[in-house]
Formats: structure tokens, C-alpha cells, sequence
């Protein structure tokens, strides 16, 4: 989201080399984000245990978010930030503005949506997560993350209602006499600035807080169950702990909390301090100095690349599946196997609950069942399987 974009030129008196610097710093952030969300939309497409999870449907539009940010949005803010002057006329920069609120609104809604998700899925019981997260109610979620924000970017913008009160001060700044340079303005009153800034950014950030928050109580309370099973003993060999599943679910339901909540906190860091602003300056007659507006806004199109880098560190199935796709599918990526060579397995239904039969491949070259395990129609017991 692009404010006050000119008070004076940021670029004003920067010399050959500190140009360049900008430059290979700008080409490296929007390069960053355009190859790690291509990377990360490609591994959910590509890996069938991440198309099974359904947070990763947000991710996935998350991903789409920021990359079109990276490619309609930040490649004209940096032309006119190295070059000093906007060249592509008034529209243009109107449409241009209207992208940049749409896009960077869609992507915290995501981040909204993803809590909320989890929320359902590591507070609430199976069933209750199966009820609440319905294919339908995915949809609805995901559409209003696209349709909300075009009430506070198009609508607004290209009708002139940020602008009302402060046409002239925005016809003052569109326009540098002394260099002859044109400027793509953005500036808000102080109506549209309250309400973009709590639609935008407010809102959400509380809602995502107490999702986190109760995630966090959840996590903990499974963690010291965690210690509880492991002082009990390891089960014995060739069986398995009645709460084995149980176990492992809790594990990753933790890791997956840390992972969001430090997705979140990291947007925050990028874009609080340019919403925080963009309600104070109104209200101190736009006195922030325009290269601290520049700062705070590209540390915002920052997180736009940030998000696939913290999925590759954090979490183990998109590190896993980045790792086939930078390889060309190597082998030694490939999911392993906790029985040894094993064949494809199958399921059957015992007294209403489902079970996985696997098999492993004998030196002799038969088949052996090695055992059956309920999997209560979890889909993250059944990656194995399918």
C-alpha cells in the first residue's frame, strides 16, 4: 500500500553509486519475491500431501498475492524511486495505487483466514474442524479475501474519496518545479486513512492475536501431555502405544502453531510501522518525512518475498518439496519410509473405524503384513498411504 509517495524525491541528490546500490537492493528483493511464491505454488501443486492440508489452500492464494505485488507493483515503484519521476500518467498511477492497497490487504486477510484455520484445527475437536472447514466455507473464506479489499482500493481510490479535503496539497506535491519531475501522489484524509487502516490491518491483527493466543494455550497444554506419554515409557517393539497417534498429531500441530504464529509476527514487524504512520499523519498536517513513508513501505513489499523462505526453514514438508523441485524429483528427497522398502498399502474399515494395512517387501521377495494402525480418518495419519 503506497502513501504519500512524494513529498519530495527520494532519490533527490543520490549520487551514481548509491542509484545502483538501490537498484541491485530492489531487483534483489523483487526477484526474491517472485521465485520463492512461484516455488512455493509449484510445490503445492505438485506434492499430493500439501494439496491434502487445507491450510495450504490460503498459502497458496497467499502466495499469488504477493506475487503479483511483486510483478504489477513494486517494478513501477522502483522506476520512479531510482529514476526520480513518474512516467506513466495519471491513470496509470491511480490503477497502479488501487493494486497496491487491493493486493497488500488480500495478503493479511490470508494470514487472517490461515489463523482462523488453525484455530479450528488445533483448539477444536476432528469433527468440529471437518464442520467448520467445509470445502464451501474454504471458498467463501478465500473469496472474501479478494473481494473485501476492492471496497478500500478500487472503489475509494478511483473515485477520489482519499483525496477529499487535500486536493490541493496532493496537486502541490504532484509536481517538483525546480527538477520538472512528476510524481505518483498517494495521500489519504483522515476518514479514509481511520478506515483503511482498521479494515486493513486492525482487525485482523486482533483477530489473528486471539487465534494465537488460544493456539498457544492449546499447544502448551499438548506439549505437557507430550512429557506425560514419554514418562510413561516407549512402546515396545513391533507395537504400537495406543497414543502413538495421538503423539504425533499433537507434535505437529505445536510445530505448525510456532511456524504460523512466527509468519505472522514477521508480517507484523514489516507492516505495522507503515500503518501505524499512516494513521498519525493525517493528523499531524503530513509532516512524516517521504523517505521514511519510502522505508516503512518497502519494508511491507520485504514480507511479500519473506513468506517462502520461512516456509522452507520452518516447515518440513514444504523443505521437503522444495528440495524434489530444485532437484529435478532426486531420490533422496523423496518422503522415506518408516518400515524400510515398503509396496503401496491399502485401507479397510473395522467396526466403523479405518485402518492402513502395510506391507514390506522380504529379502525372498514376498509380502508380509507388518501390521494394521488406525488412522480415525485423519488425513495427516494417511499421507503415508496415499
Amino acid at each position: 500500500m503506497e502513501e504519500l509517495d512524494a513529498n519530495v524525491s527520494s532519490s533527490e541528490g543520490f549520487g551514481v553509486a548509491e542509484k545502483v546500490a538501490l537498484l541491485i537492493f530492489i531487483s534483489a528483493v523483487i526477484l526474491m519475491a517472485i521465485l520463492g511464491n512461484l516455488l512455493v505454488m509449484v510445490a503445492v501443486c505438485r506434492d499430493r500431501q500439501l494439496r491434502k492440508i487445507k491450510t495450504n489452500y490460503f498459502i497458496v492464494s497467499l502466495a499469488f498475492a504477493d506475487l503479483l505485488v511483486s510483478v504489477l507493483v513494486m517494478p513501477f515503484g522502483a522506476i520512479e524511486l531510482v529514476q526520480d519521476n513518474w512516467i506513466y500518467g495519471e491513470i496509470f498511477c491511480l490503477v497502479r495505487t488501487s493494486l497496491d492497497v487491493l493486493l497488500t490487504t488480500a495478503s493479511i486477510l490470508h494470514l487472517c483466514c490461515i489463523s482462523l484455520d488453525r484455530y479450528y484445527a488445533i483448539c477444536c475437536q476432528p469433527l468440529v474442524y471437518r464442520n467448520k472447514m467445509t470445502p464451501l466455507r474454504i471458498a467463501l473464506m478465500l473469496g472474501g479475501c479478494w473481494t473485501i479489499p476492492t471496497f478500500i482500493s478500487f472503489l475509494p481510490i478511483m473515485q477520489g474519496w482519499n483525496s477529499i479535503g487535500i486536493l490541493d496539497l496532493i496537486q502541490q506535491r504532484q509536481f517538483n518545479k525546480a527538477s520538472n519531475s512528476t510524481y505518483c501522489v498517494f495521500m489519504v484524509n483522515k476518514p479514509y486513512a481511520i478506515t483503511c487502516s482498521v479494515v486493513a490491518f486492525y482487525i485482523p491483527f486482533l483477530l489473528m492475536v486471539l487465534a494465537y493466543y488460544r493456539i498457544y494455550i492449546t499447544a502448551r497444554e499438548h506439549a505437557r501431555q507430550i512429557r506425560i506419554l514419554q514418562r510413561a515409557g516407549a512402546p515396545t517393539e513391533g507395537r504400537h502405544h495406543p497414543d502413538q497417534h495421538s503423539t504425533h498429531r499433537m507434535k505437529t500441530e505445536t510445530k505448525a502453531a510456532k511456524t504460523l504464529c512466527i509468519i505472522m509476527g514477521c508480517f507484523c514487524l514489516c507492516w505495522a510501522p507503515f500503518f501505524i504512520t499512516n494513521i498519525v499523519d493525517p493528523f499531524i498536517n503530513y509532516t512524516v518525512p517521504e523517505q521514511l513513508w519510502t522505508a516503512f513501505l518497502w519494508l511491507g513489499y520485504i514480507n511479500s518475498g519473506l513468506n517462502p523462505f520461512l516456509y522452507a526453514f520452518l516447515n518440513k514438508s514444504f523443505r521437503r518439496a522444495f528440495l524434489i523441485i530444485l532437484c529435478c524429483g532426486d531420490e533422496r528427497y523423496r518422503r522415506p519410509s518408516i518400515l524400510g522398502q515398503t509396496v503401496p498399502c491399502s485401507t479397510t474399515t473395522i467396526n466403523g473405524s479405518t485402518h492402513v494395512l502395510r506391507y514390506t517387501v522380504l529379502r525372498n521377495g514376498h509380502h508380509q503384513e507388518h501390521e494394521k494402525l488406525p488412522i480415525h480418518n485423519d488425513p495427516e495419519s494417511q499421507e503415508s498411504c496415499f
